[in-house]
């Protein structure tokens, strides 16, 4: 209700309009390069539904009109009905599990006759508001053990459903959520925790069949056990504000195994690796003592950090030789380098790395690509559809499409952080998350820096799910913003 006679401001005119801006110009570029990456030599018409730059144009123009449509809702509206929209796609990803219709090996996609949609694009923005709400709640703290729980299984539900849908890519989306945990003070030993267990992993397994010196000791496990207990010197200093045993931590770790290592090398050849362990086991008991005799939890959290590193790094090799499926056990070892298989699992990345070097500087020109109109990157108007901005616009298009990203996610923060309330700007970070996520990783993916891992390019990608799925992220978040200057009772 507006209060006496103040004039109430309208939606429209509280609209962010640089971001609808880049939208568009997002969406332009899109179309673009969708119909640079489907075109083939003979077309005649580009706009026909046959095609699919005509049927991108529908999917633009349909997400335009839902973009209204959702800015002219009530901003309460999202608010109020979060844990319903957030159940409801619960149960629909829970129930496409089981739908009888796989598509290139997944189950997550539901059939309706000629159209097709996937809940997973959509189930994102539905959880994102149930974040928003739970953690806008009176009295909830993310730093309190009970309430990061609550947080951590909204965000594994649907993650854990996606993943049952054999749709591994999209369920790694939903990672993005503890930035924003860590925005609103999730302790940085749990993201480090996270960075820390990738570096195992990618170390770990790269450097395992290299050996140090002249002595039987994987290089790899050496780094690592080394590597756990650097980390968990830095931790009590950091945590515990210890200095003194901080630097005893170190002095005894480096020193031990200096020694046996000089005596591996010149004396009896041994794998210094069963003196890190031991090393390792002993750091543990310390920490366990150091807890005990000085009443501190962070010595006992400290040493199961140290625990649990360990028992990560000795389950990464059974994790990738007997857990992982085939084709992604070779995807990582062709990025860790350990294989080439330009002819198998690195063929998309080494036929996009092709188009987007031969791109240049200035590009081939509009519909002018060689690699892409001759079909040689699977997927090149869908995951991989930057490797077509690459070789028809080259460098600089690249990197024009790459600002205007950075430009909507700049934009983003600044947004997030003008919300007068709590659920505004929490859903602004799940948002802008969610699509520095999927930004990072896509081209990441094209240049042969990340994993493949199959998840679009937003406003880029061909599709209406994944279209729609970022236009709910985004309208929904300027609709949130447009009512911060409302007058209400």
């Amino acid at each position: 209700m507006v209060q006496g006679t103040e004039k109430q401001p309208s939606v429209l005119g509280s609209l962010d309009w640089w971001t609808v801006g880049i939208y568009l110009a997002l969406l332009t570029f899109g179309w673009l390069s969708v119909c640079g990456a489907s075109y083939t030599y003979g077309d005649t018409d580009i706009f026909s539904l046959d095609t699919r730059s005509g049927m991108q144009i529908l999917w633009i123009g349909t997400s335009i009109c839902l973009g209204f449509v959702l800015i002219m809702l009530d901003d309460r509206f999202y608010d109020t009905f979060a844990y319903i929209v957030f159940g409801l796609f619960c149960i629909l990803l829970f129930f496409t599990i089981f739908n009888p219709h796989e598509i290139k090996g997944s189950r997550s996609w539901i059939v309706l006759g000629p159209l097709r949609f996937q809940p997973a694009e959509f189930a994102k923005f539905a959880t994102a508001l149930a974040v928003a709400k739970l953690m806008s709640t009176f009295g909830f703290n993310i730093q309190q053990t009970r309430h990061f729980i609550k947080a951590c299984a909204m965000v594994f539900l649907p993650m854990l459903l996606i993943v049952a849908q054999k749709e591994t890519g999209s369920a790694l989306v939903y990672l993005s959520f503890f930035l924003v945990f860590y925005r609103d003070g999730m302790p940085g030993s749990i993201l480090f925790t996270g960075v820390a267990l990738v570096f195992y992993f990618v170390v770990g397994i790269k450097y395992e069949h290299n050996w140090l010196w002249d002595t039987p000791t994987s290089v790899g496990k050496f780094i690592v056990l080394l590597s756990i207990q650097i980390f968990s010197a830095a931790m009590v200093y950091v945590y515990c504000k210890d200095k003194k045993r901080s630097r005893l931590i170190l002095y005894y770790s480096f020193a031990i195994t200096l020694i046996f290592l000089l005596f591996s090398e010149f004396v009896i050849p041994f794998d210094i690796v069963w003196v890190q362990l031991a090393l390792c086991a002993g750091l543990i008991g310390y920490l366990i003592y150091q807890s005990m005799s000085q009443r501190l939890r962070d010595y006992f959290l400290i040493s199961l950090f140290t625990m649990g590193s360990v028992a990560f790094f000795y389950s990464a090799d059974y994790v990738l030789n007997d857990v992982m499926k085939p084709h992604q056990r070779v995807r990582i070892n062709v990025l860790l380098g350990l294989e080439e298989d330009l002819a198998g699992a690195g063929y998309n990345v080494h036929q996009s790395e092709i188009a987007i070097g031969s791109g240049g500087l200035l590009g081939k020109g509009f519909l002018n690509g060689t690699q892409t109109k001759l079909k040689f990157v699977p997927e090149q108007d869908t995951d991989f559809i930057f490797c077509t901005v690459g070789e028809e616009e080259g460098f600089f298009g690249s990197a024009g499409v790459l600002l205007l990203f950075l430009a909507l996610i700049l934009r983003l923060i600044h947004l997030a952080e003008r919300q007068p309330f709590k659920f505004g700007r929490v859903y602004g970070y799940c948002v802008l998350s969610i699509f520095l996520f999927h930004v990072f990783i896509n081209v990441g993916m094209v240049l042969g820096l990340t994993p493949v891992i199959g998840i679009p390019l937003p406003f880029f990608s061909y599709g209406g799910s994944s279209l729609w799925g970022f236009t709910f992220l985004l309208f929904i978040f300027l609709r949130i913003d447009a009512g911060r200057n409302l007058i209400r009772t």
